[in-house]
This record gives structure tokens, C-alpha cells and sequence, in this order.
């Protein structure tokens, strides 16, 4: 299939990218570079260093796109509270001139990157799909906007759309080659990447935001996903984009983990100390995020072949090294 991968100089989007080439694929990444790198594209596909807004000039009817995996956007869910601006308009406005594009050059299918944010404070966990979707953060706020504004469009035109709600990210891919292709945020706001910044000596103390939450320790419990197990699920998806259907997935590893666990499990993959400095909650977080996959598991085949937090943090270490 031809695909259009928006945001795929970014994070998520360049492994993802990798993975479609991999598989046969022929890849287009559009991209503006604004948080994206040029160099994290794969080599055997195109780059459109165009702006979302503008897609339509790239997705045009005669272009004979099969797909778009859309995973454009800002992702920084504390800045999203005091920038909430910029979050609308690049994560909203982008995305309603993506589907005009989509639309008008009946492209059929659609696999959006949405987030666990979507879910704000749970009341019950482990997470599944039907939880209540009640955001905290405008991060998490805008995400769930365009998953209505899908769910609207597969109504009315057709569109075979599936929404991947992913939870925290963690790792790097190892090519066969022996290079990786990892997670270059500038700024960083990732709890383990800055963990592992401060264990290489680029920082000197890691922020924990809060330790009065209702959790064992009084630190936010996340779930963490190894980005290639992620990434491979956007290809399941993609297969199994059904016309007329939103579908929509969680995509996590089922356990959770609090911020001080993380921090010792860092410690313990590089042998490095890790200094922490207790700092107060960011506006927008919440206590404890924890996923089920049980739906991707079940529908799209999905399994995870890196499911362990050192797993995870040992292959994110090894591109942070090289």
C-alpha cells in the first residue's frame, strides 16, 4: 500500500515508519520539522516538509494514497495547561484539515495516535475502552476531540478508522544494522528519558512532580509500552481498518508502575545513581494510569515481545549512549 505517515520524523512516527518500509510498504512522511528530525526518516522514504494544515497540498485525489497513520501533533500534556493555544490549533485545527483531505481524496483508511489521557482520573483500573473519557490535561482534552470528529466522520462518509490510545512510551528500535532509532524530544519532558539523561550526566537531578498522590508511594503510577510493540500494532491496525467502523484500541502493558520504581529500575539498568529532587504536581496529572489491551489482543492479534520496564529502559539506554 501507498501510506501517508504524518508526523513521521517524530518519536513514534519515524519507528513506525521503519516498520511499514519493512513490511513492504511504500512510505510518505509529512512532516515540519518543527519537533521532528529530518535524519530520523527512513531512508527508503519520501519526506513532505510540509505543515499539517497544508496536507491537502501532499494527500491530493490523484496522489493514490491507500492509508494515512496519522500521529502529528504536540504530546506535552503539562505545557498543554499553560499553552493551551497551541494544543488546539495544532492538534485540533491540524487534524479536522487532515480528514478535509482525507475526504477529498477518498483515501479509505485512517489510524489515529490518541492517548491514555483521554481517560483523565479512572475510577476503575485496569483501563479498557468503555472507561469514562473525562480529560485532565487540554493534551488529553484535544485528543478526544478528534476521536469524536472521526467517529462523526466514519458515520457520515465510510471512513475505516481505528484510534490507538496509547500509554506511556518507552524504548528504541534496533535495526538490524545495529543502529536504533529513539526518542529525541527537545525539550524532554519523559520521565524515563530524563532519568536516563541524569544517569549519563547530561542532567543533574531528576524532578519527581508530586508525592502526595494516593498511590503506594505518593508518586503517579503509569503503564509503560515498548515503542516497537507499539509500532507494530499500528500495522495491525491498519489491517484491520474495517469501512464504516471506529474502532478503538488501548495499547499499554497492563501493569503499572510508580515514578520511584521506574527510577530504581533505571538505576539498576545502567548502575549509575540517579538523583531525585520532589518537586510539586503539574496541574493535569493524574494519580494512576494503568491500561487494558485485552480488546487489542483479542481483535488484532496484538502481543507485546518486550514487555518488561527494564526491557524497555535497557534498549532506550543504548540509544542514549550512541
Amino acid at each position: 500500500m501507498k501510506l501517508l505517515v504524518t508526523g513521521g520524523a517524530g518519536y513514534i512516527g519515524s519507528v513506525v515508519s521503519h516498520l511499514l518500509l519493512d513490511a513492504g510498504h511504500e512510505v510518505v512522511v509529512l512532516d515540519d520539522l518543527r519537533t521532528g528530525h529530518a535524519d530520523a526518516v527512513p531512508a527508503g522514504a519520501r519526506l513532505a516538509q510540509v505543515p499539517l494544515a497544508e496536507v491537502a497540498s501532499v494527500l491530493t485525489p490523484d496522489a493514490g494514497f491507500d492509508g494515512v497513520l496519522h500521529l502529528a501533533g504536540l504530546i506535552a500534556a503539562g505545557e498543554s495547561m499553560v499553552r493551551p493555544e497551541l494544543y488546539w490549533d495544532a492538534n485540533v485545527v491540524g487534524s479536522l484539515a487532515l480528514l478535509d483531505a482525507v475526504r477529498a481524496a477518498r483515501t479509505p483508511r485512517l489510524v489515529f495516535s490518541s492517548t491514555a489521557a483521554v481517560y483523565g482520573n479512572p475510577s476503575e483500573l485496569p483501563l479498557t475502552e468503555a472507561a469514562i473519557t473525562a480529560p485532565t490535561n487540554t493534551y488529553g482534552a484535544t485528543k478526544l476531540a478528534i476521536d469524536h470528529a472521526i467517529t462523526s466522520e466514519v458515520a457520515a462518509y465510510g471512513l475505516a478508522a481505528v484510534s490507538l490510545r496509547y500509554f506511556n512510551v518507552v524504548g528504541a528500535l534496533r535495526r538490524p544494522d545495529g543502529t536504533f532509532v529513539g526518542e529525541r524530544h527537545d525539550p524532554e519532558t519523559h520521565l524515563i528519558p530524563i532519568a536516563l539523561q541524569v544517569a549519563a550526566g547530561e542532567r543533574e537531578t531528576l524532578d519527581i512532580f508530586g508525592d502526595d498522590y494516593p498511590t503506594t508511594d505518593g508518586t503517579c503510577v503509569r503503564d509503560y509500552i515498548h515503542v516497537e510493540d507499539l509500532a507494530r500494532a499500528h500495522l495491525l491496525a491498519l489491517a484491520a481498518a474495517t469501512p464504516k467502523e471506529h474502532r478503538v484500541y488501548n495499547l499499554g502493558n497492563g501493569n503499572g508502575f510508580s515514578n520511584l520504581e521506574v527510577v530504581a529500575a533505571v538505576r539498576q539498568v545502567t548502575g549509575r545513581p540517579v538523583p531525585v529532587r520532589m518537586a510539586p504536581r503539574r496541574e493535569g496529572d493524574p494519580a494512576e494510569l494503568v491500561a487494558s489491551s485485552a480488546r487489542a489482543r483479542q481483535e488484532l492479534g496484538w502481543a507485546q515481545a518486550k514487555p518488561t520496564i527494564t526491557e524497555m529502559i535497557d534498549d532506550a539506554w543504548a540509544f542514549l549512549q550512541r
